[in-house]
């Protein structure tokens, strides 16, 4: 019998990493975009091509896909939906609440099933599934909501791979680092749950989606605002700067301590794994550019986000100030890219505001706290 998979998004995450796995994993895939160029070329070739960034540049052909408009053709998709026996998103954060209307048509047209679905967000977010369930539920009707008690999970998860800007002759064609991380909470009927290769599934995802939040993303994002604070183009050169190099490394201990004292993460194993995501940013097949990185800064910098979160935990837990990580926020918010329309307003902010208020207004710190002075003085200080 053939297992059919929805996948929100058919962008290069989607197509390059969650896609891929899905597809080797004997799934028939239906992307699902608002695109309808991708829509088209994915119709019209039926396959696309995965390149490793290594300098063997290994190519792999995915197969056995279609997609699908999900503005536009909501009936088939809502179809579709009710034949999957799982469903992946890759949107992003903001667009997860957009497309829980679907779901919720879909799982509809399911009430009267016994077939388990698994839902997966497979989002830069911590608690991306919970997010989009909390969404789904208020739209379903009681009948399906009895049905998603007893055979919906919707799991949480994490998800690491570096996906560069680039650009092909097949718009389809994707290049992806070698390395790649997908972990996602058992769910309770494990039993029922997909068995996807190079998906892991873990009992307590917080530790592993805070472990790559407070590293990979903390660590990219640092990488990309000190090298855009010294006119450095891209990933690849500023992080084999000395001075960037060592504002990212300052920044990753100081995430290290913490992430150490509340997952008890060896000390040996974590800076190993510090080193790995370091050697991952020099990789010079993934190299991007710093503007590409370091666009929506006003996210980035959210209370909840890889720079605030981690900052005010360190102070609780060690009762002291995070140098590195309040420097790397003024550094956000030194970021200018007048193509990025976060950048462009929240240098409108710090102009017609001041500063004072933009740094409580979009990291929800108050003034008077010593983060907030050490932030606010660290930004004076960069040039």
């Amino acid at each position: 019998m053939t297992k059919v998979a929805v996948h929100f998004g058919a962008g290069n995450i989607g197509r390059g990493f969650i896609g891929w796995l899905l597809v080797q994993a004997g799934y028939d895939v239906i992307f699902a975009d608002v695109n309808e160029k991708i829509v088209a070329q994915i119709n019209e070739q039926g396959q696309y091509d995965v390149i490793l960034a290594n300098k063997e540049q290994e190519r792999f052909t995915v197969k056995g896909i279609k997609a699908i408009n999900s503005m536009t053709e909501t009936e088939q998709l809502a179809a579709y939906i009710s034949e999957a026996e799982l469903i992946t998103t890759a949107v992003g954060p903001s667009i997860l609440p957009r497309i829980a209307e679907i779901i919720a048509k879909g799982i509809e047209l399911r009430s009267d099933s016994t077939h388990y679905l698994t839902v997966i967000a497979c989002e830069n977010m911590i608690g991306g599934s919970e997010i989009l369930q909390s969404a789904v539920l208020p739209l379903l009707s009681a009948e399906a909501k009895a049905y998603v008690n007893r055979f919906v999970a919707f799991p949480n998860s994490a998800v690491d791979r570096i996906v560069p800007n680039q650009q092909h002759e097949n718009p389809l064609t994707v290049t992806v680092e070698p390395f790649y991380e997908w972990l996602v909470e058992a769910p309770i009927n494990e039993g029922n749950a997909p068995k996807i290769t190079g998906l892991n599934y873990v009992p307590d995802l917080t530790p592993y989606i805070e472990r790559k939040l407070f590293t990979v993303n903390t660590g990219h994002a640092v990488t990309a605002y000190f090298g855009h604070i010294r006119n450095i183009e891209s990933i690849e050169d500023a992080i084999h700067n000395e001075k960037v190099l060592f504002i990212v490394r300052s920044a990753l201990e100081e995430t290290g301590a913490l992430l150490e004292k509340k997952f008890q993460f060896s000390h040996q194993e974590h800076q190993a794994y510090i080193d790995k995501i370091i050697d991952r940013f020099k990789n010079p097949y993934v190299s991007d550019y710093v503007t590409r990185v370091g666009r929506s800064p006003i996210r980035k910098i959210g209370e909840n986000d890889r720079f605030i979160q981690p900052a005010r935990q360190f102070v609780e837990a060690f009762n002291e100030t995070p140098k590195a990580l309040a420097i790397a926020i003024a550094a956000a918010m030194k970021f200018k890219e007048p193509t990025d329309a976060e950048a462009c307003a929240l240098q409108e902010a710090i102009r017609e505001q001041g500063l004072d208020q933009t740094i409580e207004l979009y990291t929800g710190l108050k003034p008077y706290t010593k983060l907030f002075e050490k932030i606010r003085m660290s930004y004076h200080e960069l040039v």
